[in-house]
């Protein structure tokens, strides 16, 4: 919900080139385990495709 571009896991996925979504701020009060996303982290979006 909150790590920036200097977080840990930003950086951990900038340089093994692992695409990833930072500072949603609500991703854990809208996204549930079970769910079924699709994340284009190239345009910063995630599509919900099922809830659990």
């Amino acid at each position: 919900n909150e790590g920036g571009i200097l977080s840990h896991i930003a950086v951990f996925a900038r340089e093994f080139k692992i695409p990833s979504i930072m500072s949603t701020k609500i991703a854990t009060k809208v996204l549930k385990d079970g769910g079924l996303v699709e994340v284009d982290a190239n345009k910063a979006v995630i599509k919900i495709l099922k809830r659990s």
